[in-house]
């Protein structure tokens, strides 16, 4: 029983910096904006930042921002729109 419930704790640990299902299989690129780090991934116009690191008590106030400036430096291009919360936000990219 033991073993069970360190198996379920490792999988549920793991699948917390999991990307969505849009954005599984592409490369992340770890980026660090204001000591949160994240995990960005890039699909077309949109990118997806899921923040990797231990913060206490964040809100997403700030981590949007971070998280917006974090898909601008991976992608090149500029965020019109952030939304998600405190551990995976999803972009908007204004690339032309």
């Amino acid at each position: 029983m033991r073993l069970l419930l360190i198996i379920a704790v490792v999988i549920g640990l793991a699948a917390c910096t999991a990307p969505s299902r849009d954005f599984r299989g592409l490369p992340a690129q770890r980026i660090t904006v204001e000591g949160s780090v994240f995990d960005v991934r890039i699909r077309g116009e949109r990118a997806e930042a899921v923040r990797v690191n231990t913060q206490y008590a964040p809100r997403f106030g700030p981590i949007r921002g971070r998280a917006g400036r974090a898909m601008a430096q991976a992608s090149g291009c500029e965020v019109k729109e952030v939304l998600g919360d405190q551990a995976q936000a999803v972009g908007v990219l204004d690339c032309d």
